[in-house]
């Protein structure tokens, strides 16, 4: 999860609300260009002061005083200013500016619990605006109050609501939750960090095959969610499993070129993986034939699955789905190649439908699903 971005995205909000506090108290200072009647003058002059001093009962009874006497527009204008000051100075909640004053000193003073409880103040005077109901999110999560953090944050819609709400999930064990606000971060905005995370929940499932695990590294290359020289190395050493030798050419080349992957043992990868190329290529219309020849399908889809890496999609499309034809030992790994080949030659629609009829196993079905979000969106 991206602790770090989601702090920061929450310290941001936090620091705009509380920079627009600082600039209500600069605007209650009374005007100094605002002239008062005779009557009015000392009153609102010594509630300023009483007010400075901190005795806001005394200054509001002064200023009771004043609107007594009051008897021009200046009088009234420099009256709800000190008025104001007062509000945020104190913190009264049952005013719109003292509400949102006593949220942030709660908020700074780490009296979380009080910020949740501010809520209510900010929802009396219409002030619960998107930024503040965030903030009651994180302070849900700061209090240490998890599953009242999922609930809370499920209530609001945002990139960083669904941060929250996945990161505080996964502090529960709630994965179901957890991979929902990823999904619906991927869905809404496809960036690479929350396709790194989901990706990640993923791949912690029990009981993936390896198979899963290629198909998860293809779709982490995919969806530009490569992130250490692990996941490039974690790729070709897959792909050379399953032999697709170009693709882990690609994935290690890529790498080379992110400057993440330049160590001797993946250097020594990478030109397994050329020689190896090469020699599909060279053997790829005998291996063809023969797959062709043989009674069942497995053989065809494993060559359509290497044609995918060597860029030729569109080809290998029609040799996935001649092996479909025949028996097959892995329906669903069949089915998965051919949504892979599909996606690969830009036929988005048909690729997420052919990733949607995976159901079963369940591991593949959840790698399927990924697949079927990404081709969507």
């Amino acid at each position: 999860m991206p602790v770090r971005t989601l702090r920061a995205a929450l310290t941001a909000i936090f620091l705009g609300t509380a920079a627009a506090g600082a600039a209500v108290l600069a605007v209650a200072t009374p005007a100094q260009a605002l002239t008062v009647s005779n009557k009015v003058g000392p009153l609102v002059k010594e509630a300023q002061s009483l007010a400075q001093a901190k005795n806001y009962k005394a200054a509001m009874a002064k200023l009771s005083e004043a609107e007594a006497v009051k008897s021009t527009p200046d009088d009234t204008t420099v009256i709800n200013q000190i008025k104001q000051y007062i509000s945020v100075a104190s913190a009264d909640p049952n005013t719109p500016a003292g509400a949102k004053a006593k949220f942030a000193n709660d908020y700074n003073a780490n009296r979380f619990k009080d910020v949740i409880a501010d809520a209510e103040y900010l929802r009396k005077f219409n002030e619960l605006d998107g930024e503040s109901q965030l903030i009651i999110g994180q302070a849900y999560y700061k209090s240490g109050d998890f599953a009242g953090c999922v609930k809370y944050a499920k209530t609001l819609n945002s990139d960083v609501a669904l941060q929250l709400q996945a990161r505080c999930a996964y502090e529960t064990g709630d994965e179901a939750t957890q991979r929902s606000a990823l999904e619906q971060l991927v869905a809404r905005s496809p960036k690479p960090e929350y396709w790194a995370d989901l990706l990640k929940l993923g791949e912690r499932a029990r009981g993936i095959s390896d198979r899963n695990s290629f198909d998860l590294s293809r779709l982490r290359l995919l969806t530009g969610s490569m992130q250490t020289k692990d996941d490039y190395v974690a790729l070709a050493q897959y792909a050379l499993q399953f032999k697709c030798a170009a693709e882990a050419q690609a994935a290690l080349e890529k790498g080379v070129a992110a400057k993440v992957v330049s160590d001797d043992r993946s250097m020594r990868l990478l030109a397994t993986a050329k020689q190896m190329a090469a020699a599909n290529v060279g053997n790829e219309a005998k291996a063809l034939a023969a797959a062709n020849a043989a009674p069942q399908g497995d053989d065809l889809v494993s060559v359509g699955n290497q044609m995918i890496g060597e860029g030729k999609a569109k080809d290998a499309i029609g040799v996935i789905q001649n092996g479909m034809k025949k028996p097959i030992k892995d329906a669903a790994a069949a089915q998965m190649t051919l949504g892979e080949a599909l996606l690969a030659a830009g036929q988005k629609g048909e690729a997420e439908a052919a990733f949607n009829k995976i159901k079963t196993p369940e591991k593949d079905a959840m790698v399927a699903h990924l697949w079927a979000l990404a081709a969507r969106h």
